[in-house]
């Protein structure tokens, strides 16, 4: 059993490689295209002339409004597989990442509580402040459970709960909504967009995002670790309560930031990691970097699909994303009861 495990990961190794390089060139490649759409119809050569130069209107529109909107697909996307993967192996359960854990709806919670006070006149902090905060005590929950020793099940159907509450109130809050602004911003935040997306989104959201995923790549040798068990990993001297930790914080950190700068972008982190994980093998925190790069190609490619579809902008990217991960989903709970 143990050389076959060995030479399975060594064969994930050797095939992961090219993948994760196309990977990589996918995300950047929807990025670019992203970049390049826009109602206003300006040629590639002008928004790239804008970016490097001062060009008038073109610089204005490339640098502050086509540059941000793509970096913070590729950005939001990240965080969100990156998240999904390190959740999936914490839990040892392929249907955990951050929406259906209720992780993204706690974010999202927050995120609308700080617009609903109007907090952020005060600081422009407290938008991801709150969203993190959210994101935490989500992940806290599930992490308690995990501990105290709840099953697969259990833990989906905690994060279901968790996930229902923290809609429910944000439902609530909408309807207090004190002005029709107000009510506007929070449903924006509620089915996930990157419309009117400006530097300083990215500004706050790509540090704290580089953060989380940094805290859970560093948790890579304990993630392994657990996927033998937390005697096993004890035995083979892994700090199981520190890296638990990391990992909770970790996609706090990227999730709650993702969801300050886009909304709730739900199943992005469930979808990628298991199409990718026949491709790398059996331990865990070798899918982190290709599901980052996997969900930053899928963000970005979904944003150029709502433009695509709605130019107007009725359709937002959370609604494209739940409407891909809904099915798949339903989809692979089927599976893995046809498997026991």
């Amino acid at each position: 059993m143990a050389v076959a495990l060995k030479i399975a990961v060594r064969q994930g190794r050797m095939r992961g490689t090219p993948v994760t390089v196309a990977l990589a060139a996918l995300a950047l490649l929807s990025a670019g295209v992203s970049f390049l759409l826009g109602p206003a119809h300006l040629s590639a050569q002008a928004l790239l002339l804008g970016l490097v130069q001062n060009h008038g209107m073109a610089s204005v529109i490339a640098r502050d409004i086509r540059l941000p909107r793509a970096l913070l697909a590729l950005i939001v996307g990240a965080a969100l597989g990156a998240s999904g993967a390190a959740l999936q192996g914490l839990f040892r359960n392929p249907l955990a990442e951050p929406g259906v854990t209720g992780v993204t709806s706690c974010a999202g919670l927050g995120a609308v509580l700080a617009l609903y006070f109007g907090w952020l006149g005060s600081s422009l902090l407290f938008l991801p402040g709150f969203a993190i905060a959210g994101a935490l005590i989500a992940a806290a929950i599930l992490y308690g459970l995990s501990r105290s020793g709840a099953g697969t099940m259990a833990l989906v159907l905690a994060g279901v709960a968790v996930a229902s509450l923290a809609t429910a109130l944000t439902a609530l809050a909408l309807s207090l909504a004190p002005n029709p602004y107000a009510m506007s911003e929070m449903v924006m935040w509620m089915l996930g967009s990157l419309r009117d997306r400006t530097l300083d989104d990215l500004y706050f959201a790509a540090p704290l995002v580089a953060l989380g995923v940094g805290l859970l790549l560093s948790a890579g040798r304990g993630l392994d670790a657990l996927t033998l068990g937390e005697e096993a990993a004890h035995s083979l001297g892994i700090d199981v309560h520190g890296t638990r930790r990391r990992i909770i914080l970790g996609v706090a950190l990227a999730t709650g930031a993702a969801t300050a700068a886009a909304g709730a972008v739900s199943f992005v982190g469930l979808v990628v990691p298991h199409l990718l994980r026949p491709l790398y093998g059996y331990e865990p925190a070798r899918l982190i970097v290709p599901s980052a790069l996997g969900g930053a190609a899928l963000v970005a490619a979904a944003d150029v699909a709502v433009r695509l579809i709605a130019p107007d902008g009725q359709l937002l990217l959370g609604v494209l994303t739940a409407m891909i991960g809904a099915p798949f989903f339903i989809w692979l709970i089927f599976q893995m009861r046809g498997a026991q």
